[in-house]
């Protein structure tokens, strides 16, 4: 089940990354459409990651404090 979350997640983001490229050469409507959605959702990652490195927080290498 995992697998194939993960699969469809990289298939759409291999998608998305298509369409940037094609949007950038003058593609149509629809790929200008995927093409802003894959560049907003990037920002969005982007801006979550700067904030839990901001609050400290990394992936996965908390320190226990013992």
């Amino acid at each position: 089940m995992v697998g194939a979350v993960l699969v469809v997640v990289l298939a759409l983001v291999v998608g998305g990354c298509a369409c940037v490229v094609w949007a950038g050469r003058g593609g149509p409507g629809w790929v200008q459409l995927v093409s802003r959605a894959t560049l907003r959702a990037g920002g969005l990652v982007r801006r979550a990651q700067r904030e839990r490195r901001r609050r400290g927080i990394s992936n996965g290498s908390r320190s226990s404090g013992d």
